[in-house]
């Protein structure tokens, strides 16, 4: 191992080409900067210094020293500094539900990012039963996302009513099977769309299936079918479909935020307050 101390006294006595100036700039001995320069030649097998009562001089070989003892000195200060700072660091694995890809949720982790440019930021988005199982796994630190009400984990950030959408002007054909566009299994939207139509005696067909929020509203802005959405996310060009399409109300659906430690710390708990601070923003 090279002894930070011996670095420092060997560079400088490499500077001041002195034994006793480096230990008047030191503080130390002129027997204690001999010592820490010996020990630093024990420990490299190397002479590194050529002394005489009256010159000092740098053999190849501590030429080649003051390179990497430079090196090494500047490597532990950043080193100090780093894990000395006040500043948050760390990495969360923050997972988010499909429904916020567009909307302030981007704008909210760039805020985030720019105040702890330190925490490493892994965003996993996905459907929120994928997410929960991932959490679940310990492959996620935090999740945004949805749950029908009357589950009983977590506390809500919000609840918000669910919705048919379409694009403007679409119609359900009287007594034809109500066209759902809607995420694959485990979607929650899914299940209450499909709950609710079949608790109220409506055939259905699935007439598109897809995994992104994009896909869905292409389908639906194509006038292919219907889809469920919560209220406040409902997404640009789409619009709520108004009574009178004989649909059932496919109920309420409530936002919450989930931690995988009951007690979060470091960078998951700074997250998770900026989210919880501007949920607001996240449902209009």
């Amino acid at each position: 191992m090279l002894d930070p101390v011996w670095l420092r006294t060997f560079l400088t006595v490499a500077e001041t080409r002195s034994f006793t100036r480096a230990g008047q700039r030191l503080g130390l001995r002129q027997s204690t900067v001999s010592q820490h320069v010996r020990k630093l030649e024990e420990a490299t097998s190397q002479q590194l210094l050529l002394r005489d009562t009256h010159s000092v001089e740098l053999t190849p070989d501590g030429e080649a020293m003051i390179g990497f003892a430079g090196a090494i000195l500047e490597d532990i200060e950043r080193a100090l500094a780093y894990f000395a700072g006040p500043e948050l660091r760390g990495r969360v694995r923050f997972g988010a539900s499909e429904d916020f890809v567009v909307g302030p949720l981007p704008e909210i982790l760039g805020e985030f990012r720019r105040s702890h440019p330190l925490v490493d930021l892994e965003l996993t988005v996905d459907l929120s039963g994928v997410l929960y199982e991932k959490l679940r796994a310990g492959e996620l630190d935090l999740v945004l996302g949805k749950r029908r009400a009357g589950d009983d984990t977590g506390s809500p950030l919000w609840t918000d009513p669910l919705v048919w959408v379409g694009r403007a002007g679409f119609a359900v054909e009287p007594g034809a099977p109500v066209p759902l566009i809607a995420y694959p299994p485990p979607s929650i939207t899914r299940a209450r769309a499909l709950e609710s139509l079949q608790n109220n005696g409506k055939p259905w067909r699935i007439v598109c299936t897809s995994g992104s929020l994009n896909g869905l509203r292409a389908a639906a802005l194509a006038g292919l079918g219907v889809v469920v959405f919560a209220r406040s996310l409902i997404p640009a060009g789409l619009v709520e479909l108004p009574p009178g399409h004989g649909l059932p109300d496919p109920g309420v659906v409530q936002f919450l935020l989930t931690t995988r430690s009951a007690t979060p710390r470091g960078p998951t708990a700074a997250l998770s307050d900026a989210i919880r601070t501007q949920a607001g923003r996240l449902h209009g």
